[in-house]
């Protein structure tokens, strides 16, 4: 017998087309109810409630009601980790299930990874603050340095606050487009609040894409490089 948690349970209740499309779904961050998640699986209703029971008792979703519909998401940051993670490896095996076209073109400039900001925006913020040494590598970890507590300060983001909040404050993604790190944790949150606060973008209804206003992103790459000193 082997030692340690057993993961081709969790394996197999991610492997399920049904269910799999569902959690992919959920990547937006927005809750769903079982018709809508029916809709994406592309199965009847009483079959997408069978998952979702499933799904939920093996601690990837979690639910709640309100009025006459009982609304899921993921259960938390560690799961869209998972699914994102299994998004990279899919991609680079070449395991697609559609020609790229205009829908994945805008879903690879900006999208949600769960509660942050993925595609080429975020990377490219990722790697900005890595050269401006705001995020430093300890091992295969990032983290956020002393001088970048500071800098972070200046453009509206309250590290204290967030630390507060008990979940780490930097965490990693491979970004399944780019192929590259992305910023998720505490941090990588609040980029996208305030990318959506400011209104240099809006979440496209119904999908995971982010879209920037017109000249949303010249503004909102200014703010995180430090030409914006201050936040307004």
């Amino acid at each position: 017998m082997k030692d340690g948690p057993d993961i081709s349970k969790t394996a197999a209740m991610m492997g399920d087309p049904a269910r799999s499309n569902m959690l992919m779904a959920l990547m937006s961050g927005m809750s769903l109810t079982s018709t809508e998640l029916a809709r994406e699986a592309g199965v009847t209703p009483s079959t997408a409630s069978g998952h979702l029971t499933q799904l939920e008792s093996s601690g990837l979703v979690t639910s709640r009601k309100q009025g006459r519909h009982r609304y899921f998401k993921l259960a938390d940051a560690d799961v869209a980790h998972a699914v994102e993670a299994l998004v990279t490896i899919a991609a680079r095996a070449g395991h697609l299930r559609s020609r790229p076209g205009p829908k994945n073109d805008a879903m690879r400039e900006a999208r949600t990874c769960y509660d942050h900001l993925a595609g080429r925006a975020a990377v490219d913020l990722f790697e900005c603050w890595l050269s401006a040494g705001i995020l430093r590598w300890k091992g295969d970890e990032v983290c956020l340095s002393s001088s970048g507590r500071a800098k972070l300060t200046l453009i509206g983001i309250d590290v204290v606050e967030l630390e507060d909040r008990r979940r780490p404050l930097c965490r990693t993604c491979i970004d399944w487009s780019e192929r590259r790190h992305h910023l998720g944790g505490g941090i990588g949150v609040a980029v996208l609040s305030k990318l959506i606060e400011r209104r240099w973008a809006v979440r496209v209804e119904g999908a995971r894409t982010i879209q920037f206003r017109r000249d949303g992103e010249k503004a909102f790459v200014a703010w995180y490089s430090g030409l914006i000193v201050r936040d307004a």
